[in-house]
């Protein structure tokens, strides 16, 4: 059964354009260059409700899948020269795993 992950950080007032910039010049493209984007479903930012939020969803086939996911994608160097970054502007992180409803569409 696939499992998602949301992952859902609360960033400091001010600092989402920075948090953007980091993203597009560094986080995205080391995902990418790594294969790690492939079980992304989307990054979100919030517009609405509770504030100054970026979210990011992930689909695993399985838990086994998922720990290994992040096991390997903390010891890629060029995204953990990002984090390094990035860690300074967020507040707060929330994950959360959810697995889908036995209706309507799956991503």
């Amino acid at each position: 059964m696939a499992v998602y992950e949301k992952r859902t950080y609360s960033v400091m007032v001010g600092k989402m354009p920075e948090v953007i910039r980091l993203y597009s010049e560094l986080g995205w493209p080391a995902l990418d260059a790594g294969g790690f984007g492939r079980n992304l479903v989307g990054y979100f930012v919030s517009d609405t409700g509770e504030l100054h939020q970026l979210m990011h969803i992930w689909r695993f086939e399985d838990d086994a899948a998922r720990r290994d996911f992040w096991k390997r994608l903390f010891a890629n160097e060029p995204f953990m020269a990002f984090a390094v970054q990035i860690r300074p502007l967020i507040q707060k992180q929330d994950v959360q795993l959810l697995v889908s409803a036995p209706w309507g569409p799956q991503p």
